[in-house]
């Protein structure tokens, strides 16, 4: 019997909690890659984005082999050239065509995607099953710029002149625990194909994807919980947010910064789920 967050003909909503330590977990462009903040509240922001980026990445890594998990939205390779192989391989049928990038293409079969460039005119647009909200820390946090220095220069010249060390800067969060909402649609699932196994690919590489994300301006970032409630159907049984919100998280001293996620109480209220809704615990940091 299938497990019930691995049934792809169920509905799935799902929170996700993670927490970065003297770290940036996703950088502003326009605002010189400081973190990312709302700006009436101060909490921290990582867009889905950033979030759908590391899924893709992880799943490379554990389904790299198998052709059917191959990445469209993938650094080094033009997008039109994979909208156009696509054509060619169903030649004046658009949706063929697109049903054929979905079985080749885990995140168009999970995320969707615009096949509308290129030429011809493309293979139009494909909704994905999977959508992510931002993820919105719990607390306001402090973006603090830090100045580094290197031992050495960028041109030869400022060498030659005698210069021997570099000023540059760095971004971090002392710490923020975030926490995004992910909504799976089983009757557009059925349109893309998904399976049981491109759930359990899901959710592994949510699992790891912080452990093959490492990079030295993300700090510590670590996958604090992960929560699925399962619907008994495709269609559901409840609101999202009827079931989301049965997970809250409170912080336990108020005239104290917090510093790690046990600096939380984290509550689920488990008890009378509307009728056949199942929660799977697949990570839980606080047991």
């Amino acid at each position: 019997m299938t497990a019930a967050h691995l049934d792809p003909t169920r509905r799935h909503d799902a929170v996700l909690l993670f927490d970065v330590i003297d770290g940036n977990p996703n950088g502003d462009p326009d605002a010189g890659n400081q973190p990312r903040t709302d700006d009436e509240s101060g909490q921290g922001l990582v867009t889905d984005v950033a979030i759908k980026r590391k899924i893709r990445d992880t799943v490379s890594l554990l389904r790299g082999d198998d052709p059917r998990y191959g990445i469209f939205v993938e650094a080094g390779h033009a997008l039109n050239t994979r909208i156009e192989a696509a054509l060619k391989a169903n030649p004046g049928k658009a949706d063929e065509a697109q049903k054929w990038m979905c079985e080749h293409y885990f995140d168009i079969r999970m995320f969707g995607g615009v096949l509308s460039t290129g030429k011809g005119g493309g293979a139009g647009q494909v909704r994905g099953p999977l959508q992510l909200t931002f993820a919105r820390s719990i607390d306001a946090i402090l973006p603090t710029d830090h100045t580094i220095t290197r031992v050495t220069q960028t041109r030869q010249e400022d060498i030659d002149k005698g210069e021997r060390t570099e000023i540059g800067s760095k971004w971090t969060v002392p710490y923020g625990l975030y926490r995004a909402h992910l909504f799976y649609s089983a009757p557009r699932a059925t349109k893309t194909g998904v399976t049981s196994d491109d759930l359990a690919a899901l959710w592994q590489a949510i699992t790891v994807m912080f452990d093959h994300d490492r990079a030295a301006t993300r700090g510590e970032m670590k996958l604090c919980g992960l929560y699925v409630f399962s619907h008994p159907d495709a269609l559901g049984v409840a609101p999202a947010a009827a079931l989301t919100q049965r997970i809250t998280l409170d912080r336990d001293n108020r005239d104290k910064a917090p510093r790690a996620h046990t600096d939380y109480t984290r509550t689920i209220n488990d008890t009378d789920l509307p009728d056949g809704v199942e929660l799977t615990k697949l990570v839980d940091l606080w047991l």
